[in-house]
């Protein structure tokens, strides 16, 4: 019998990998990994390792869960190293805990090896800190969708008037009805939202607007998925400490100067 390892491969930059990960990457027979890992990270690879890509784009899934979950139970059958490759953190909004659960069920011996999540990584390279003395001592994790368009249950009198620093994932379709929500429970219009797009990745990019316009701005900045929202006070830390951007400049005027 072989063993799995249920990865968090970080936000995006390759950089922000645990040891343990990286470790779990460089000794793996089999990797399946998902369309947000960055695939740099399977350079660290063995080079007769077994590389499975399983997709999962918004609505348009190439490997059902199921279907990984077969995989993962198979291949550690066999007597295989398995590693599960997952962007972000495998028990945030990863599906790792389903994970697990078919593993356990089968008797397959695994671990689970945390990963910097994006709802913290992403706001941090926006010059974006969840929480701020000033401006916000709590935050949540939100999704933006429910699984196969249920009823959403989340409290929204809690999240509008309870929680200082909103992060939502996966939550760009759904805006209007977030913003409609937020709204209707107490939210202020002029409360900061950013929209970071492809967070810790090179070409990330940041919009900051308010909660009032967030719906005409995803529209008129053509704002896509992958993108993080963040909602709070602490978006305006963005214009102090803004240093992702800035160092993309710095570097990039050193290469065109030739350093």
């Amino acid at each position: 019998m072989g063993k799995v390892y249920l990865v968090g491969a970080g936000p995006g930059d390759p950089e922000l990998i645990t040891v343990k990960g990286l470790k779990c990457i460089q000794k793996a027979d089999v990797i399946l990994y998902d369309r947000l890992i960055n695939e740099e990270l399977l350079n660290y690879a063995k080079p007769d390792a077994e590389l499975i890509y399983c997709g999962k784009l918004p609505d348009d899934h190439l490997l059902q869960q199921e279907t990984i979950n077969h995989f993962l139970v198979k291949y550690a059958k066999k007597g295989n190293v398995v590693t599960r490759l997952k962007g972000g953190d495998p028990f945030v909004f990863g599906r790792g805990g389903e994970e697990a659960e078919a593993l356990a069920k089968h008797g397959i011996e695994f671990e689970i090896v945390p990963g910097i999540t994006a709802g913290i990584a992403a706001p941090a390279y926006a010059g974006i800190p969840v929480t701020h003395r000033e401006y916000g001592s709590s935050f949540a994790f939100i999704t933006g969708h429910r699984k196969n368009g249920e009823e959403d249950d989340h409290k929204w009198d809690a999240l509008a008037k309870g929680i200082d620093t909103l992060a939502i994932y996966m939550g760009v379709k759904n805006l209007p009805y977030i913003q409609q929500k937020l709204l209707e429970h107490g939210k202020s219009a002029d409360t900061p939202v950013a929209f970071i797009h492809w967070g810790t990745f090179p070409d990330q990019k940041t919009v900051v607007t308010t909660l009032g316009s967030a719906a005409d701005i995803i529209v008129k900045e053509e704002i896509k998925n992958p993108s993080l929202i963040i909602i709070g006070e602490v978006v305006k830390m963005r214009e102090k400490i803004s240093w992702f951007e800035q160092l993309n400049k710095n570097e990039g005027l050193l290469v065109s100067e030739g350093f």
